[in-house]
């Protein structure tokens, strides 16, 4: 029975999921949009074995022979592509995790939303800390019709492509552990070693726990899960011209930021990077340096405009921004297809900000920072007479919001400030981030070309479907330093964002105590908020304008 306060809801979890049909918008983009640029490449095939065989070629002017050679261009790089394609279809190069970090990432999953938090406020009778809402709850068995959780079994549905959760068996819930706990195909219950079959009974027996069910014996191949890291791997080809277009407008970007805003393009470590230092700014006086971290699609060329809103608006901020060649379709780079991880990716940010002198990496390191007021206060006690680093703002957008996290994660007392735009690291363990980006069919125009623009690119691919590492993704509330001081923490979320589900993300933060600092768009869009004719856009540069 539901327990005394709560009232008996719909079982959501049991409703049948029909994708939306496909409108108009999807049609037009598919034909102005996707086609013409698809199609380049089977057309150059067509031309160049056609012209070869027809022995026409041999009649060409010169025009004819620079057309020639661009379609045999095209066809080479095809070839090209084909071959890295297939490189990245093999199996992931990520190794499991930690065992023990994976039981405490899985045990947390299931504590999440065990407190009964209001989505409007926080529990505060339950806890030993002053931070509401930290996973201090004990993972208990919930009746079936506690909201709880009904609510843990609708979303955990995502990741079986959203069938009705009486549908799935216990083969696909050990195969969907399996890989997320070992990053290996399920061989089968009697074929695992007798440790793994442990895990995967505790793990399982808290699901089934926390989801107030049993889940039955026997398979379903209907409700077959999602296993990002070992699923045929999507990609669609584009033509050269592309991947050139996309350099070119790079390099110009690169050395426009050089000559108009006197950045400095420089390496460190493997990791390129822009930054944008005033001649006029004092380490000792001068404001807090901001570092952002951008996410998939273009690089440079896509975020070409907020940033020079950014410099423009705040021309005596220090800027940084660490530039990610692998979600940028920069396929001529070196490391287009070796993605920095976890460790690598902090390991040198946190180098890197050390050499600048902008925040020291010494400084003792902390998987969680539960207390909002312990760094300030020790702080205001240091009574050492050397200058002491100021730290940094940390600005993330999507993507960028797990090298956010893992910097939080890792070097806690490095990010002083933090502002988070459409982030893809909060509830990600939901599976709605995966499912909406990579397995959800295309609806309308919007969707198709953030699928065939972003999504299905052989970088952008290979890094989200073969390095994805999502225990290391996931960002908890208690992991955020000061996150309920607008002064201190940002979130900018939109509501009809259509990679994630922020109106789970909004009622995630406020029901831990984020208020002021949490800007929501109900009409907002995923990326929305960095363009300058949006609300939100204001309210960034206002926020990062602040001192504190």
């Amino acid at each position: 029975m539901a327990t005394k306060g709560e009232k008996l809801v719909p079982d959501l979890a049991e409703r049948l999921h029909t994708p939306p049909r496909r409108d108009l918008t999807f049609y037009l983009v598919l034909l102005v949009a996707v086609l013409p640029i698809w199609s380049v490449v089977p057309l150059s095939w067509a031309f160049v074995i056609y012209t070869l065989h027809s022995g026409l070629i041999w009649t060409f002017a010169w025009r004819g022979w620079g057309l020639f050679a661009l379609a045999l261009s095209e066809v080479f790089f095809s070839v090209y592509h084909y071959n890295l394609a297939s490189f990245v279809a093999g199996p992931s190069p990520n190794g499991p995790s930690s065992l023990h970090e994976l039981q405490a990432v899985f045990k947390r999953v299931l504590q999440a939303g065990l407190a009964s938090l209001p989505e409007e406020g926080f529990d505060e009778e339950t806890l030993d800390v002053d931070r509401p809402g930290s996973p201090e709850e004990a993972l208990t068995v919930l009746d079936y019709h506690d909201p709880r959780a009904v609510d843990f079994r609708n979303y955990l549905r995502t990741w079986f492509n959203r069938v009705p959760w009486s549908a799935i068996r216990r083969h696909e819930m050990f195969s969907w552990l399996y890989w997320s706990i070992f990053n290996a195909a399920f061989p089968g219950i009697d074929e695992v070693s007798e440790t793994h079959k442990k895990v995967l009974n505790e793990v399982i027996q808290m699901i089934e726990y926390r989801s107030g069910s049993k889940i039955p014996d026997g398979t379903n191949p209907a409700a077959n899960p999602l296993r990002l890291t070992l699923d045929p791997v999507n990609v669609t080809w584009r033509p050269l011209v592309w991947y050139a277009g996309v350099a070119l407008s790079n390099a110009f970007l690169r050395r426009n930021l050089k000559t108009r805003w006197n950045a400095k393009i420089g390496v460190y470590k493997g990791l390129e990077y822009v930054l944008r230092v005033p001649p006029t700014w004092n380490a000792h006086t001068g404001p807090r340096p901001i570092v952002f971290m951008h996410g998939l699609g273009l690089g440079l060329t896509q975020y070409r405009r907020f940033l020079g809103h950014l410099f423009t608006a705040l021309p005596e901020y220090p800027v940084l921004v660490p530039l990610l060649p692998h979600v940028s379709q920069e396929i001529l780079h070196p490391r287009f297809l070796r993605p920095m991880g976890r460790e690598e990716m902090t390991q040198c940010l946190a180098g890197l900000l050390t050499e600048l002198g902008w925040a020291n990496s010494n400084e003792p390191s902390s998987d969680t920072s539960d207390s909002e007021e312990k760094t300030a206060s020790e702080s205001e006690g240091s009574t050492t007479t050397t200058r002491v680093p100021k730290g940094v703002t940390m600005l993330s957008h999507s993507n960028g919001s797990f090298s956010h996290a893992w910097m939080l994660k890792a070097y806690p007392r490095m990010i002083i400030r933090s502002c988070f735009v459409d982030p893809v690291t909060f509830c990600s363990w939901e599976g709605d981030l995966c499912y909406n980006f990579i397995y959800k069919p295309c609806s309308n125009g919007l969707d198709l070309v953030i699928k065939y623009f972003v999504g299905t690119e052989l970088g952008v691919a290979n890094f989200l479907q073969r390095h994805f590492d999502w225990s290391a993704n996931c960002l908890w509330y208690e992991q955020i330093p000061h996150a309920r001081d607008p002064q201190k923490t940002a979130f900018f979320l939109g509501g009809k964002d259509s990679i994630i589900d922020a109106t789970r993300v909004k009622r995630y933060l406020t029901s831990h105590g984020v208020r002021k600092g949490l800007w929501f768009d109900p009409d907002g869009r995923h990326g929305q908020a960095l363009l300058s004719s949006s609300p939100g856009h204001h309210e960034i540069l206002r926020w990062l304008r602040e001192k504190h």
